[in-house]
C-alpha cells in the first residue's frame, strides 16, 4: 500500500508509553503505525528524534484585527509552528473590536484562514451587555468564553461582574461550551495598586505585592461556586499558586466539571528574574516566589494541572517602557513553551516524556472535545513535532519569529530542539524556520 507520508524510526509518545515505530499518514491523517508498513510518497527518517504530537496552545493573543502590530497571525503562528506547534486557541480581547459576536467571529475566522500556517480556534468574549450574542458565536464554532474577573487592560473589553458571569455561565452551560476566566479579585487588586501608587511606590516588588495571591484564591473560588450552582465547564486560565490548583483539584473530586492550565513562566521564572528582566517579564497574575513556583512544578507532575499554555501576550516595545506599574503586562513565549518543559521538566525534574506529550496535546484536545487532535493515533489528525532530546541551543532574539523579538527566554540554554513540524502531514517548520505551505483551517469542538 502507498501513503501520502511515512515518518520512519522515530519513537513515538503515545498514550500508551513510547514506541519505536513508523507512522504512516494518508489525507492528513494517521492511518498505520507500525514496522516498515509500505512505501510512500514521501518519506522522512525521524532516526534519533522523539516524536511528540503536535503542541496544541490553547491560550495566545495574536490580536488581529486592529492589533496586529503588537502580534499578528502571521507572524504568531509561524513561531508557534517553530516551537512545535500546530493548533492554537486565540483570546478575544485584543482584538479591536475584540470577539463579542458572530460579525466579529467572521471577520477574524476570514484573516486566520488567509494568515495562519497553523490550525486554530477562536474563543469568544463574555462581557457585560453581550449574553444575548454567546448562541451566535456558539453558532459559528466557538471553542468556548472568556471571561475576565478583573479589568483586562482592554477599554473595550469589560470585566465581568457577578450577575454576569453567573448568567453567563448558565447560557454556555446549556450551549455546551466551556467558559474560561482570568480569576484575580479585581477590588483587592486595583486597591493594592492605587495604594502603592499613591505612595510613590512603582517597583517590581511593589507591582508583585499588589496582585497577592490571595486575589487568584477568592476569584478561583468564587467561578468555582457559580460553575457548580449553573452545571456550566469551567477552565481556570493561567493559574500562578500552587493553592490556586488545589483548589481546583479539590472541586473537580467533588463533581465540579472544572480545569485549569498554567504557564512556563510561571513554572520557570522567579522573582528575581522579574526583577533583572524588567517589563518583558511582567504578566497578571504576576510571577510568584519560589515555594509557590515549587509547588506548581510538583502539581505538574502529580497531573493536577491538566495542560501548559503560553499565555502569548506580547506588544509593541514602546507599551513596555515606563514604571513597572504602567507597562504592558504580558510575556511573549508560545515558541518556548515545549522545549522549556523539556529542559526543566524533563532533564531536570523528571517529568515523565507521557506527561509532557499530554499537557502539551492530548489533555487540551480531550478538555475541548477535539477527538481528532493531540494523539498520535489511528485516525487522528497528522500533527506531530520530531525533537531531538538530545541536542541543546541558547536562544537568540534572531532566532525569535514574534514580530517585536522580545521574549524572557533570551539567552537561555534549553535541551531539546524541535527539528521538524508536522500539520496534517504537511510540514511547516524545519530547524527553526517557517515553512510556507497551505494556511491552517479552524479547528470546532466535536460538539459544534
Amino acid at each position: 500500500m502507498s501513503y501520502d507520508l511515512i515518518i520512519r524510526n522515530g519513537t513515538l509518545v503515545t498514550a500508551d508509553g513510547l514506541i519505536n515505530a513508523d507512522l504512516a499518514i494518508a489525507d492528513g491523517r494517521i492511518v498505520a503505525i507500525g514496522h516498515d508498513p509500505g512505501g510512500a510518497a514521501e518519506e522522512i527518517d525521524a532516526g534519533g528524534f522523539h516524536v511528540f504530537p503536535g503542541l496544541i496552545d490553547a491560550h495566545v493573543h495574536f490580536n488581529e484585527p486592529g492589533r496586529g502590530h503588537w502580534e499578528g497571525l502571521a507572524s504568531g503562528s509561524r513561531a508557534l509552528a517553530v516551537g512545535g506547534g500546530t493548533l492554537f486557541f486565540d483570546m478575544p480581547l485584543n482584538s479591536a473590536p475584540p470577539l463579542l459576536d458572530a460579525a466579529q467571529f467572521v471577520a477574524k475566522h476570514t484573516l486566520a484562514a488567509q494568515l495562519s500556517l497553523t490550525d486554530f480556534a477562536l474563543w469568544g468574549g463574555l462581557v457585560p451587555g453581550n449574553i444575548s450574542a454567546l448562541d451566535e458565536m456558539a453558532a459559528c464554532g466557538v471553542i468556548g468564553f472568556k471571561a475576565f474577573m478583573a479589568n483586562s487592560g482592554i477599554a473595550e473589553f469589560a470585566a465581568a461582574d457577578d450577575f454576569t458571569l453567573y448568567e453567563g455561565m448558565q447560557r454556555a452551560a446549556m450551549l455546551g461550551r466551556i467558559v474560561a476566566v482570568h480569576a484575580e479579585n479585581d477590588a483587592i487588586t486595583a486597591g493594592l495598586a492605587q495604594r502603592a501608587l499613591i505612595e510613590g511606590r512603582s517597583g517590581v516588588r511593589d507591582f508583585l505585592a499588589a496582585r497577592p495571591v490571595v486575589a487568584e484564591l477568592e476569584a478561583i473560588g468564587r467561578a468555582i461556586t457559580m460553575a457548580e450552582a449553573t452545571r456550566c465547564a469551567l477552565h481556570i486560565v493561567h493559574v500562578s499558586s500552587g493553592r490556586g490548583v488545589a483548589l481546583v483539584a479539590a472541586a473537580r473530586a467533588r463533581g465540579v466539571d472544572v480545569s485549569c492550565e498554567t504557564c512556563p513562566h510561571y513554572l520557570v521564572l522567579t522573582v528575581e528574574d522579574v526583577e533583572l528582566l524588567g517589563a518583558v517579564a511582567k504578566c497578571a497574575p504576576p510571577i510568584r516566589d519560589q515555594a509557590e513556583q515549587e509547588a506548581l512544578n510538583s502539581a505538574l507532575v502529580s497531573g493536577a494541572i491538566d495542560f501548559v499554555a503560553s499565555d502569548h501576550s506580547p506588544s509593541s516595545p514602546e507599551l513596555k517602557a515606563g514604571d513597572f506599574f504602567s507597562a504592558w503586562g504580558g510575556i511573549a513565549g508560545c515558541q518556548s513553551t515545549l522545549s522549556l518543559l523539556l529542559t526543566e521538566g524533563y532533564q531536570r525534574r523528571g517529568l515523565p516524556l507521557q506527561r509532557i506529550s499530554a499537557v502539551i496535546a492530548s489533555a487540551v484536545a480531550r478538555r475541548f472535545v477535539l477527538p481528532h487532535k493531540g494523539r498520535i493515533a489511528l485516525g487522528c489528525d497528522a500533527d506531530l513535532a520530531l525533537v531531538d532530546l538530545t541536542a541543546g541551543t541558547t536562544l537568540s532574539t534572531d532566532a525569535l519569529h514574534y514580530r517585536h523579538r522580545l521574549s524572557p527566554y533570551t539567552g537561555r540554554h534549553m535541551r531539546g530542539v524541535v527539528r521538524r513540524t508536522i500539520r496534517r502531514g504537511q510540514t511547516i517548520a524545519i530547524d527553526g524556520q517557517p515553512v510556507e505551505t497551505a494556511p491552517g483551517h479552524l479547528v470546532r469542538p466535536a460538539s459544534a
